[in-house]
């Protein structure tokens, strides 16, 4: 006969093992990055106020930075949140160009629906002239289109 521990001695020193997740801990820090996430995004929407057009057309993933270029209801110029004379428009797109060889940059133009056409023409006029042709013009979501 086997020698070997009674059937009812067995696990006697033991604990069983836990079944259960403690999910406190995954509550405080999931509370903690929601409140993060509430302070931080109001200051990340800033910029020049623009009413933009709709548009059906999808949103593009820029690689790197890329220049914006807005035109407020009233007609102002700013570059990069940078309000601009029209007449140093050309000067400051020289130098954002890349050197000869270099990657081009892409341009967001952002245009307020109200404003007149051939403003918009102008400024666009200006970027090919400087060499920045590759730009997109910025509208708001097919979902906001009523």
């Amino acid at each position: 006969m086997a020698m070997g521990p009674l059937p009812s001695q067995r696990g006697k020193g033991r604990r069983a093992p836990m079944a259960e997740i403690n999910v406190t801990p995954l509550v405080d820090v999931m509370l903690v990055l929601l409140i993060i996430f509430m302070v931080t995004a109001p200051l990340l929407v800033t910029g020049v106020p623009v009413n933009l057009p709709d548009s059906r057309a999808g949103a593009l993933e820029p690689d790197k930075k890329p220049i914006q270029i807005s035109l407020d209801n009233e007609g102002r110029v700013f570059v990069d949140e940078q309000e601009v004379m029209e007449a140093e428009l050309p000067t400051i797109l020289e130098s954002k160009r890349p050197p000869q060889g270099g990657e081009e940059p892409q341009v967001f133009l952002r245009a307020d629906r109200g404003l007149d056409y051939g403003r918009v023409m102008r400024v666009m006029g200006e970027l090919n002239r400087a060499g920045l042709n590759k730009v997109s013009l910025v509208t708001t979501g097919a979902e906001q289109a009523g």
